[in-house]
């Protein structure tokens, strides 16, 4: 018999999924380590970085400070070099052109090499540079023309004139620069310039000259008066005196007085071409001489 009064049983209680969720998260972050703060990573990363340059820096000066890679390079050219001359490149022979001037055995001597050496041991712009040192040399072409060559070609200045300063004479190219470092002595020859300032002017007078070449032998010297003007001496010790305006008009003036009259075989010192419009000239000794005879000779009554 079934009783009437008999509760119905109820179904376990079973547990939420909110309420059993929470508990497996807490579980899982119990095992985990905790995080390390924010800063404390910023400082070993900051430490870390400045390790590292600290390292490359000291490394670097360390490789500096040794010269490493300048041993390094040297090793290696010196044994370039060697090898060279091991396979038959080595100096046999130096062509020359363009020395006139220059001593040969101040030149030779100013190379810095010798036969037999070997040609990539040879640096062509340190030997360029010893020769334009020289007083004679203005430009110096060098090249090394294997297997065995040195070839080296000179400009050499071109003595037009002689510069006398301070006692003494140096020589004068044809753009007015000093030749230093050479004997004047032996080119005597040349015209001498007097004055400051003449080198600079040479140009100039030069030019002038050859415009009337027969004339211009003749010139034995010139003299820059009041860096202005020249005075010219001539091969008999006249002097004719230029303007310092147009003094080519007063030069070819002069050249045709010359073809037409003979003007320097007269016994003249002094010919005066600085005023334009009449030639003024000073009587030689001689002419002098006679002209006080004349004068005191009596005269005739009549």
């Amino acid at each position: 018999m079934r009783r009437l009064n008999a509760k119905p049983r109820l179904p376990a209680a079973q547990p939420r999924p909110s309420e059993a969720e929470p508990r497996a998260v807490r579980k899982t972050a119990l095992r985990r380590r905790p995080a390390p703060p924010r800063w404390r990573r910023q400082v070993w990363r900051i430490g870390g970085l400045a390790s590292l340059l600290l390292i490359l820096g000291g490394g670097g000066f360390y490789t500096w400070h040794a010269r490493l890679p300048a041993m390094a390079w040297a090793h290696v050219h010196d044994s370039f070099v060697a090898n060279t001359g091991d396979l038959g490149l080595r100096l046999h022979r130096i062509v020359l052109d363009g020395r006139q001037f220059t001593p040969k055995d101040e030149l030779l001597a100013s190379l810095g090499v010798h036969l037999d050496q070997p040609m990539m041991s040879i640096d062509p712009q340190a030997v360029k540079a010893r020769l334009e040192s020289l007083g004679w040399v203005r430009s110096a072409l060098v090249q090394r023309r294997l297997p065995d060559s040195l070839y080296i070609r000179l400009t050499e200045a071109e003595p037009v004139a002689l510069w006398q300063h301070d006692g003494a004479f140096q020589l004068i190219d044809r753009s007015g620069q000093t030749i230093d470092k050479t004997d004047a002595s032996v080119f005597g020859q040349l015209p001498v310039l007097v004055g400051d300032g003449a080198p600079a002017h040479c140009a100039e007078l030069l030019a002038m000259l050859a415009r009337e070449p027969d004339l211009a032998q003749r010139v034995r010297g010139a003299v820059w008066v009041g860096e202005r003007r020249w005075n010219l001496r001539f091969d008999n010790g006249v002097d004719a005196k230029l303007p310092a305006d147009s003094p080519d008009v007063a030069w070819s003036l002069l050249a045709k007085l010359e073809r037409e009259q003979h003007l320097l075989a007269k016994d003249l010192t002094v010919i005066d071409l600085r005023l334009p419009d009449r030639l003024v000239v000073r009587l030689g000794p001689a002419v002098d001489l006679q002209h006080n005879d004349q004068a005191h000779q009596p005269g005739s009554n009549t």
